[in-house]
């Protein structure tokens, strides 16, 4: 059955809140077979409202509401929802004795506009909000489904969890098989080049499909499929994985949703492993996003945010005439990079030692371009490992690709060692 989610409020429209509610609706839909063809926002506006709703049922079987049902004079959706389908509104008493006593139990007296949080379409089945003051709805009408639903998605979630999805799971759901779905997660690859590597595949691809998309520094591709049952749903998805896991062995670092950090901080706990960085111009931006995983106390001795050379010098013994003079290698450097890693590691006592140094920008810095970088590797008993990165975009985004970049290159050493059992779900099991 193919659906629609009409997001109800001028909020909306205005970028003055996200439209969270339709992330929510349509990953639960798909849970239970249903395709969202179309997701539409519409402001409070009695006659546009009634448009979209008229374009929504030439298309879709079943159309989703969200907000304008509270009290105010601009909260439209029933009073739309109506009017398009020549139904008359009503009080639903059992709504209003809600509405009433939670005004009576804080001694407050009720405005009139808060009966209209009761009024429910005839012929429809109220739902109840256990949260709010107004209630949901819903019915059907000439083989098409209809949900009203809150805004506040604090109300908004439970009374679909709780009452519509069993309405719709009753009246429209008698023969549609759910989506099961897996999350393929990959590092130090980007968009374009795995979509390129995976082109075959996702030319052919029928069932299951093959969604590629990406965050800042790595990339997710989602695999779905319908099917009876869960495990019927997994030996298709096990077998496109393994296609997948063979021609990107060296990217695929995991098949659940986890971030690379975590399975680093998860391995590397469990091996006993430890980790220590020396970081300049992410400043701290790689330490924050291991010490955000929790169970990173065990493995993560600490860090230091060396900016300025003289901290380089001090904290770090990188020598003067590597930072300074007209034949050093400068603070953004290989040589720099590798000091600052082995350093870091012996101050720390530790396994592993990381470096980063670079220009993030706005700016040049030594008369080298925004986006050079270099990140170091270092290892308790191997030749320290530097890798120069020469990235693109704001400030804000060369500084998370260069931890996301540093941060695959560490896994794939871990890799190498095969160090401790992965997490559940990793790539590597």
């Amino acid at each position: 059955m193919k659906a629609e989610i009409i997001a109800v409020g001028t909020e909306l429209l205005l970028g003055q809140i996200v439209n969270s509610n339709a992330q929510f609706l349509s990953i639960e839909l798909a849970a239970l077979g249903i395709d969202v063809y179309f997701q539409t926002v519409v402001g409070d506006n009695k006659n546009r409202l009634m448009e979209a709703i008229e374009i929504a049922r030439n298309r879709a079987d079943i159309i989703l509401f969200t907000g304008g049902i509270g009290p105010t004079e601009d909260d439209l959706t029933k009073d739309a929802l109506a009017a398009a389908l020549g139904r008359t509104l009503h009080i639903d008493q059992l709504a209003m004795d809600h509405v009433q006593r939670f005004f009576d139990d804080r001694k407050i007296v009720m405005t009139e506009n808060n009966r209209k949080q009761a009024l429910v379409i005839e012929g429809t089945t109220p739902l109840s909000n256990e949260i709010g003051l107004a209630v949901g709805i819903a019915f059907a009408e000439d083989n098409k489904y209809y949900i009203v639903l809150p805004g506040p998605p604090r109300e908004m979630k439970p009374m679909f969890t709780d009452k519509a999805k069993p309405w719709l799971q009753q009246h429209a759901l008698t023969s549609e098989m759910p989506i099961y779905s897996k999350m393929l997660k990959f590092a130090g690859i980007g968009e374009s080049l795995l979509e390129d590597k995976l082109i075959d595949l996702i030319r052919g691809q029928s069932d299951p499909t093959i969604a590629p998309y990406a965050k800042e520094g790595e990339v997710t591709v989602r695999i779905s499929t319908k099917a009876p049952s869960e495990r019927e749903a997994m030996v298709k998805l096990d077998v496109l994985e393994k296609k997948i896991a063979d021609i990107l062995p060296e990217n695929l670092y995991a098949n659940i949703d986890v971030p690379l950090e975590q399975l680093i901080v998860d391995w590397m706990a469990d091996a006993g492993l430890t980790l220590s960085a020396a970081e300049s111009c992410t400043g701290g931006l790689l330490m924050e996003s291991i010490t955000n995983i929790p169970g990173s106390a065990s493995m993560f001795a600490g860090g230091i945010v060396c900016y300025s050379n003289d901290l380089k010098k001090k904290l770090l013994n990188v020598p003067a005439a590597m930072l300074e003079g007209p034949d050093a290698p400068g603070a953004v450097s290989r040589e720099v990079a590798e000091v600052l890693a082995e350093q870091v590691r012996m101050i720390g006592d530790s396994d592993f030692g990381l470096s980063v140094t670079g220009v993030a920008g706005p700016g040049y810095s030594e008369r080298k371009p925004v986006g050079l970088v270099f990140v170091g590797l270092a290892e308790r008993g191997r030749k320290t490992e530097v890798y120069e990165l020469n990235l693109k975009g704001t400030r804000e985004n060369i500084r998370l690709r260069t931890v996301k970049a540093l941060l695959y290159r560490l896994w794939r050493r871990l890799e190498e060692r095969k160090v401790a059992t992965p997490l559940e779900g990793s790539a590597l099991q």
